[in-house]
């Protein structure tokens, strides 16, 4: 596909026209950064999570899920300190009247430095080809050596701005890199300040009486309110994980990324409470264990990477992400943090009620610490998405649009098709939809020519097609053709069950 900005554009008319994703109430003009999951998204959504939670809960003999609700008492929030210092840095473009997270902008600008550096180093691949030694270009090559010391010079001193709260110097920096508004290309910013991102709700029937409530903005703090009820009713021993799947909400500036940042969106946490002192060694541990589930899905090692924090959160002492190479640059898709005890140790404080551990092998009581494994389940959406869709020259010089979506992960995992609408084709097709079903989320298609069925189906996702034809009378047999080899052969209609179930098992993928 031509260059990346365009691969982005035909992401989302795809997803539209395909029935993965709508804008939210579309037909009112809808709402920025607002989306409805439509009838094959929030399929392909929905296997993300599983596939996700059989691999963190399941795979797991210490790890149990729960489900804390939205609502939260509103002391929670000033336990975990997003009442105080829950806010993103936010600046004013004086001309385009636009709003933009200050420190997007920077991370932007040094994101532009990093592709100009691997812009040169592509270049030189291909001109010295084996013989090029890509460590000792990229410290000796002038140009190389200046972008990515002016990215990384960007991005220490934003942190260091941040982490002393000095919102004038965020200005200064923008305007020292002579950073432009996006939509209008001015530069005539306001300044830099504070907006704290939760949405505000009130609960209670009359005015007067009602207490104000917050939507939450992350999943985490209902697993560390739960903490103690969960270790005595499972019994469970440290080290234990709890794992949790559901809807935040942020009330942020949101740049036009299609689902990657939205205000309302779907994360996947695990915290897993360890001994203190031992939290490295897990954070070793998660940080490798999930890229290696990343890495399961095969789409290809060299679109992701870790990238430490230079910064971190008040209650880190570790933090990195796993970033995924999105149709607009490498960008984080899931966080491991070592939170230490500071959760479990503010909501120990602010209720009053002791949240420790009995350890019986040390004898003694102790807060545990955590590692937080943070994914958000419409990045991944989107990681996947991107990157399954491709657009191939054939052999005959014809081309098709596929979406190579992870034969696990797909919607509809298989389309049944008659070959022509008589002679009791279809009664045979209709036959093995009904006898599949119970197992596989399968389809009937008996439009238009087959061939057209075979690109409607590839360019869905749809990683088998099944058509039943004059032979199939004869000798029961149908043609099976894979979405991505577009291979077929010839199956008979009482092995197609098993030969599903062969190529998406959670044992072959996860294993």
């Amino acid at each position: 596909m031509a260059n990346k900005e365009d691969h982005f554009k035909k992401v989302i008319s795809h997803a539209k026209e395909y029935g993965y994703i709508f804008g939210s109430s579309e037909i009112y003009d809808g709402l920025s950064a607002v989306y409805d999951y439509a009838q094959n998204g929030v399929e392909l959504k929905k296997n993300i999570r599983e596939y996700w939670w059989r691999s963190m809960v399941y795979m797991h003999q210490n790890i149990v899920g729960i489900d804390a609700a939205i609502l939260m008492h509103p002391t929670t929030w000033k336990a975990s300190g997003h009442v105080d210092a829950f806010n993103d840095p936010l600046i004013d473009n004086k001309d385009s009247k636009k709003r933009y997270r200050a420190d997007v902008l920077v991370e932007d600008y040094a994101e532009k430095l990093n592709q100009k550096a691997q812009k040169e180093i592509t270049k030189a691949k291909k001109r010295f080809g084996d013989a090029f030694d890509e460590a000792q270009f990229v410290t000796t090559n002038p140009r190389v050596v200046k972008y990515l010391s002016q990215k990384e010079a960007a991005l220490k001193r934003l942190a260091k701005s941040l982490e002393n709260e000095d919102l004038a110097d965020v200005k200064a920096l923008i305007e020292e890199l002579e950073i432009a508004c996006p939509e209008s290309g001015s530069r005539n910013w306001t300044d830099v300040k504070q907006f704290n991102l939760m949405f505000g709700t009130k609960l209670g029937a009359s005015a007067e009486s009602a207490t104000d409530l917050y939507l939450r903005p992350e999943t985490a703090q209902g697993i560390f309110v739960n903490f103690l009820n969960v270790q005595k009713t499972g019994r469970m021993k440290i080290p234990f994980g709890i794992a949790q799947t559901g809807k935040a909400f942020r009330n942020e500036i949101v740049a036009r990324q299609f689902i990657f940042r939205m205000r309302e969106f779907e994360q996947m946490e695990m915290q897993f409470f360890v001994r203190p002192g031992e939290e490295m060694k897990w954070y070793e541990y998660w940080k490798e264990t999930r890229l290696k589930w990343h890495l399961s899905l095969g789409m290809g090692e060299e679109n992701y990477r870790f990238h430490d924090h230079e910064k971190l959160a008040h209650y880190a002492n570790a933090a990195a992400d796993i970033e995924f190479n999105f149709p607009f640059g490498f960008k984080e898709l899931e966080g491991i943090h070592s939170r230490t005890d500071f959760d479990l140790k503010a909501h120990e404080e602010y209720s009053g009620k002791k949240l420790q551990f009995f350890d019986p092998e040390m004898n003694e009581s102790y807060v545990p610490y955590v590692v937080e494994t943070s994914i958000g389940l419409d990045r991944m959406f989107l990681a996947i998405f991107s990157n399954s869709l491709k657009e191939e020259t054939l052999e005959d010089g014809s081309s098709r649009v596929v979406l190579k979506i992870p034969s696990i992960l797909a919607p509809v995992k298989a389309a049944v098709l008659p070959l022509v609408k008589k002679d009791g084709l279809p009664d045979i097709a209709k036959e093995i939809v009904d006898t599949l079903r119970w197992d596989f989320n399968v389809i009937y298609d008996e439009k238009d020519a087959v061939g057209r069925r075979y690109r409607r189906q590839d360019a869905a996702g749809t990683p088998f097609c099944i058509t039943v034809d004059h032979q199939t009378l004869e000798d029961q047999t149908v043609t099976l053709r894979d979405r991505d080899s577009m291979e077929q052969v010839r199956i008979p209609i009482a092995e197609i069950s098993t030969h599903l179930k062969d190529t998406i098992s959670y044992q072959k993928w996860l294993s």
